[in-house]
């Protein structure tokens, strides 16, 4: 029993640093988030989740992740990866200009309202990228399972290293808490190098990701949340309150609580 033990320990170590090494692989990171006709949410995540993840990954990009968020029923929120700015620009060119969105783009923008609220963004630090965790398998899962979070910090200018230096405290709670982070990442600033999709500048921005297992988990998160919101606002280094965003993983988010978690 205790070699099984410790060849299951030594299995999850050495999946769970190959995922370390995905996440460093993807450092130029879209945080998008998309409003959606009023109804027709759950049609577009259909559409989303039949064409897109693989056209994407086919590319060389990733999807990280996709989900709706939870207390506002219009928005669909996901996040996709590249390997530096110049993929960016080549990879998207790929897509939008290749078969694939050109066969389901009209059936795509006819449900969109607005797709122009994405964040630009960079890890932190090297191993504080987007987790980008196996895909759902469908042999073995029904659907992502847990809940995501992503609180969103507006940071004065030159402040992001001192802010973010004031806040691992408070996303240590966070991980004591139950919650698995999934990222920390900041605005990325760099020219928009594929200007037919926009990207927000009034950064910068930093952004905390993290995986919960369910709601409970989550019960016990939103009052840290809340007393870390108050705390770091109190440093003066915020231009705005903190955004507190609630994402339930779409069926085959990437993004999601793994069984290995627990």
């Amino acid at each position: 029993m205790r070699f099984q033990r410790k060849g299951i320990l030594l299995t999850l170590a050495i999946r769970f640093a190959l995922l370390a090494g995905q996440a460093a692989d993807y450092p130029v990171i879209e945080l998008r988030r998309y409003s959606i006709k009023e109804g027709e949410r759950e049609r577009f995540t259909k559409r989303f989740e039949s064409y897109f993840p693989e056209a994407i990954q086919q590319t060389g990009a990733i999807v990280a992740g996709e989900f709706l968020e939870r207390a506002n029923h219009s928005m669909f929120t996901w996040i996709r990866g590249f390997h530096d700015m110049d993929d960016r620009a080549r990879l998207n060119a790929a897509l939008y200009f290749g078969p694939v969105w050109k066969e389901h783009r009209s059936q795509m923008n006819e449900l969109l309202v607005d797709s122009d609220n994405v964040l630009l963004l960079r890890p932190l630090d090297a191993d504080r990228g987007v987790l980008v965790l196996p895909a759902v398998d469908p042999a073995k899962e029904n659907s992502a399972q847990g809940v995501a979070v992503a609180q969103v910090f507006a940071i004065k200018p030159d402040a992001v290293q001192t802010f973010s230096q004031q806040a691992q405290a408070a996303f240590a709670r966070y991980r004591a808490a139950g919650a698995h982070e999934a990222g920390l990442l900041v605005t990325l600033d760099a020219p928009n190098n594929f200007p037919q999709l926009p990207v927000r500048t009034d950064g910068p921005y930093l952004v905390w990701l993290g995986v919960l297992k369910d709601n409970q988990a989550l019960e016990q998160l939103t009052p840290l949340a809340g007393q870390a919101a108050k705390s770091l606002a109190g440093t003066g280094l915020m231009r705005g309150a903190a955004e507190l965003i609630v994402l339930d993983p779409a069926p085959r988010s990437r993004l999601r609580w793994l069984a290995e978690w627990q």
